[in-house]
């Protein structure tokens, strides 16, 4: 038992001289030997690079837009009657100007007739009075009347033409009244609901119908206001193209910016834009959703270069590019327009091998090796529009 004591304490003695003998030895004081410098303890990182592509990108904004018709006018009439006849059915696509509605216009032709009698008679008081005034002339030309009694036959006749006047502008009115009595298409377009029927009694608050206008009809959407200045600038060059594709629908159709709004939305940061669509064949509806597509403006010559490939982080937006020493070198870049997996950048010459998998792993300076080279020609399409839901 003792003799194990010993040999245990013999082991331990060894143990505490080899550690006071290593610390003598390599000066340290006892901190640990500072690892090896990147580069010198392991080897290059592999990557794989591809090359930027110099094109025209042209800037697609896509958002989900409304059809709204251009007019809808809700009939009402302009007078207490009674419906005599409903010469429309409902869903009916009528012409400008076609007869809808037939009131009981018997009172108001009445007054028509009695306006009319009035007006007669005007006239047949005036032709008399124009008589009188044109004798009294004559007669003092010879000097038989004096000059007074023309000069009261003149003021007669004034007054009577201004009686007629009054009295046309009255027939008038009354006219308009009367053809209160007949309802018509204001323009062109479909009948909604028809809510009353021959016999109904209607005042000016009564709903007759609807006609909305289909034909051309507008696409209502917004957009970013970081699209305004590209959107103003297209809209000066000529019309700008619209493209919609209906839900379920493989065709798209072509329409033209018609608005854009005043003002900018400043809570949810949108505008707020039209197109117009010819609508011959009713394809879009009102209310129907759809998805618009335009071309806001185009970057001439720009350099592409996958997403993937592009570094963010506190310091600013950058990629990984391969140097002359096989070495990454770092070089800030600032994204002008993404569209799909790709993306429309400024900073790089365009002759650069930009670093695409492996960057991860990487430091800059750090040594790289190259496993594939890639064009981002092959890939690459401009025509993927971003996306913005308004």
């Amino acid at each position: 038992m003792k003799k194990s004591t010993i040999v245990t304490l013999v082991a331990t003695a060894a143990v505490i001289g080899l550690g006071a003998w290593s610390m003598r030895h390599n000066g340290s004081g006892g901190a640990p030997a500072a690892p090896p410098a990147q580069g010198q303890g392991q080897g290059p990182t592999t990557v794989s690079v591809v090359a930027p592509q110099r094109r025209d990108v042209p800037v697609i904004l896509q958002a989900n837009g409304t059809v709204t018709p251009i007019s809808t006018v809700d009939l009402h009439p302009q007078t207490t009657s009674t419906i005599v006849r409903v010469h429309i059915r409902e869903g009916q696509f009528v012409k400008a100007g076609e007869l809808m509605f037939s009131l009981d216009d018997r009172s108001a032709r009445a007054n028509v007739e009695k306006a009319a009698a009035q007006v007669a008679r005007d006239r047949a008081a005036l032709a008399d009075v124009e008589r009188q005034y044109q004798r009294a002339e004559d007669l003092l030309a010879q000097k038989y009347v004096a000059q007074g009694a023309v000069d009261t036959l003149k003021s007669q006749v004034e007054a009577a033409r201004a009686v007629l006047a009054a009295d046309l502008a009255a027939a008038s009115a009354v006219g308009v009244d009367a053809s209160y009595n007949t309802i018509r298409a204001p323009m062109a377009g479909r009948v909604g609901a028809i809510n009353v029927y021959a016999g109904s009694l209607v005042q000016m608050s009564t709903s007759l119908t609807t006609v909305t206008q289909l034909d051309p009809v507008n696409v209502a959407f917004t957009l970013p206001e970081s699209a305004l200045g590209g959107l103003l600038e297209a809209q000066r060059r000529g019309p700008v193209p619209v493209r919609v594709t209906p839900a379920n629908a493989e065709k798209e159709l072509t329409g033209t910016l018609s608005f854009i709004d005043s003002t900018v939305d400043p809570v949810a940061g949108v505008i707020r834009v039209k197109a117009e669509f010819d609508n011959k064949l009713t394809t879009l509806w009102p209310g129907q959703y759809v998805n618009a597509q335009l071309v806001s403006h185009v970057l001439p010559n720009a350099v592409v270069i996958p997403q993937n490939a592009i570094i963010s982080n506190t310091s600013g937006t950058f990629v990984y590019a391969v140097d002359g020493q096989q070495s990454a070198r770092v070089v800030p870049v600032k994204r002008l327009h993404a569209f799909g997996e790709f993306a429309a950048v400024s900073g790089l010459k365009g002759n650069e091998q930009v670093i695409v998998d492996g960057k991860q792993n990487l430091r800059p300076g750090g040594k790289v090796r190259i496993i594939a080279v890639a064009s981002a020609d092959k890939t690459a399409d401009a025509s993927t529009p971003t996306i913005f839901k308004g």
